[in-house]
């Protein structure tokens, strides 16, 4: 990677944009020379060319809040670097998830959207089963989870053949959101199914149970 970097082109700065790996959230635009870049990926930690100090900068060396590289991409034109990466804590300096938070309409993308709800969902587990419907839920255990996701799972199928679209939209709502709730008490989360399913389709017209039915 390193070789195939236009170092003139970007005067031996390279810009580099930071995405959550999990989220698909963008969290921030820093630059790399050539020295950070190659503790970045000696590290497996971000680190960058701090231009006002003049200096190395570790991203959480101060704060603990690293990130953490799972992958990393260069454009089409090698002059600008796209880092995926686990972070540790908020990445903006204010405390905000990402530096990227002040949007007028403050929207987002529907998949950062959703990663949070979980993580919402997860954070009440051990809540006070007073404190919400989810952390009630949860105070219930297996059983009672499993049954709301098999009756909202009836109630989904039962809208479907009744070609009711809204309500087709709202039980697959309560359908997932439970289904969620029931994987988080299994300590599990959405990214092992995902991870199965990506598994799954390495293989050209797999059955959806993963076999090729």
């Amino acid at each position: 990677m390193q070789n195939k970097i236009d170092w003139k082109k970007v005067d031996s700065l390279l810009p580099v944009i930071i995405q959550n790996a999990q989220t698909c959230e963008v969290l921030m635009l820093g630059y790399m020379n050539q020295e950070t870049l190659a503790k970045t990926l000696a590290e497996k930690k971000v680190t960058f060319f701090s231009r006002t100090k003049q200096r190395l900068w570790t991203k959480g060396e101060t704060s603990g809040h690293f990130l953490n590289v799972v992958d990393m991409s260069l454009d089409c034109d090698n002059d600008t670097l796209l880092i995926l990466a686990n972070p540790i804590g908020p990445t903006c300096h204010t405390g905000a998830e990402s530096c990227f938070h002040q949007f007028e309409t403050q929207s987002e993308g529907d998949w950062t959207w959703f990663s949070k709800l979980e993580r919402t969902l997860a954070e009440r587990k051990n809540a006070d089963p007073e404190s919400s419907y989810t952390a009630k839920l949860y105070a219930k255990g297996t059983k009672k989870i499993a049954q709301k996701v098999g009756e909202e799972g009836v109630e989904t199928a039962l809208a479907a053949m009744a070609k009711d679209p809204d309500e087709l939209v709202s039980e697959a709502a309560d359908l997932v959101y439970h289904l969620t709730v029931l994987l988080h008490n299994e300590n599990l989360a959405w990214l092992d199914v995902i991870e199965k399913l990506k598994e799954r389709h390495q293989g050209v017209g797999l059955h959806p149970e993963g076999s090729n039915k």
